[in-house]
C-alpha cells in the first residue's frame, strides 16, 4: 500500500516534479518535529520546493482503522480540500501515505466524491519512493557511521518503499545494514490495535526487539514514525533503549558529512 506501494498503482501513474505539497502527519506534529524538518531539508537538497499547506490535520487513519468511517471521510475531504492542486504530496510515513491512496479510496468506493479522493490518493508519495521513483535518485552522498536495522511497517508490505530505503542507506558510505530475524514480523504497534490489544501488543513489540537486538544495531531506522515510537518506548521502559531513527534523518545528517 502506497505508490509504488500499491501494486494497483504504478510510480509511472505519479505526477513527480520539484515542487511539491509536503504531509507532515500527527506523529510529525505531537512528537517528532526533526523528522518533519529533515524531511524538508533532504527534499530541498534534491532541488524541490515545499510548500506546507497550513490547514492540514490528519489522514483520517485513526477514525478509518476504528471502523468509523463516517467520521474518517470527513477528515479525508477536509485534507482533499486543503491539498488541493496536482503537485506531488510528500508523506514521512508508510502509513499516512498507504491511507491516502489504498485506505481513503476503499471508504469512498460508494461515494459520489469518490474520483476527487482517488485523485488525492494518485498524488500521494511515501518520501523515500518518491526520492528513488519519483525523482530517480538512487544512491545517496555523504557518510553516516552506523550498523543499522531497518524495520519494514506493515502499511509498506508489498510496496516499493522498503526496497528504495534499503537502497539509499546501503549507498552511504560508513552504514551497514544488518538483517535481523522475523524481518517482516509486526512491531504490534497496529494504530488502534495497540489501544484495543495492549498486552498482545506489547508482546509482539518485545519479541520483535528481541531479534533486533540479536543483530547489536548502533541505530534501529524504520519509514513510520508510530513503529518507532511503540519499539523505542518498550526497550526504554524495559531499562534496554535503543536508539531510533526515521530514514529522513539518516539522509538529512550523512549529508553534513558530504
Amino acid at each position: 500500500m502506497a505508490h509504488a506501494q500499491s501494486a494497483l498503482i504504478t510510480p509511472s501513474s505519479r505526477p513527480a516534479g520539484k515542487r511539491v505539497q509536503m504531509m507532515a502527519t500527527c506523529l510529525c506534529d505531537a512528537f517528532y518535529d526533526d523528522v518533519a524538518r529533515a524531511t524538508v531539508e533532504v527534499l530541498e537538497h534534491l532541488g524541490c520546493t515545499v510548500e506546507f499547506p497550513e490547514g492540514q490535520t490528519c489522514c483520517g487513519q485513526p477514525a478509518f482503522n476504528g471502523g468509523d468511517w463516517e467520521a474518517s471521510r470527513r477528515v479525508v475531504r477536509h485534507t482533499a480540500k486543503v491539498f488541493a492542486g496536482d503537485l506531488p504530496i510528500i508523506v514521512p510515513s508508510g502509513s499516512c501515505a498507504a491511507m491516502m491512496f489504498h485506505g481513503a479510496p476503499l471508504e469512498f468506493e460508494k461515494q459520489p466524491d469518490l474520483p476527487e479522493i482517488e485523485a488525492l490518493g494518485k498524488r500521494a508519495w511515501e518520501l523515500v519512493d518518491f526520492i528513488v521513483h519519483g525523482l530517480g535518485v538512487k544512491t545517496w552522498p555523504g557518510r553516516y557511521q552506523a550498523k543499522v536495522a531497518f524495520h519494514r511497517s506493515c502499511h509498506s508490505r508489498g510496496t516499493c518503499t522498503g526496497p528504495a530505503a534499503l537502497a539509499l542507506l546501503s549507498s552511504i558510505a560508513g552504514i551497514e545494514v544488518v538483517p535481523f530475524g522475523e524481518g517482516e514480523q509486526c512491531c504490534g504497534f497496529g494504530g488502534t490495535f495497540s489501544v484495543s490489544f495492549p498486552n498482545v501488543s506489547k508482546g509482539m513489540g518485545t519479541l520483535k526487539l528481541e531479534h533486533i537486538r540479536a543483530a547489536q544495531p548502533d541505530v534501529l531506522a524504520s519509514i513510520d514514525m508510530s513503529c518507532m515510537m511503540h519499539l523505542g518506548g518498550l526497550a526504554e521502559k524495559d531499562g534496554k533503549p535503543i536508539k531510533t531513527l526515521h530514514v529522513a534523518q539518516i539522509l538529512r545528517d550523512a549529508l553534513k558529512n558530504a
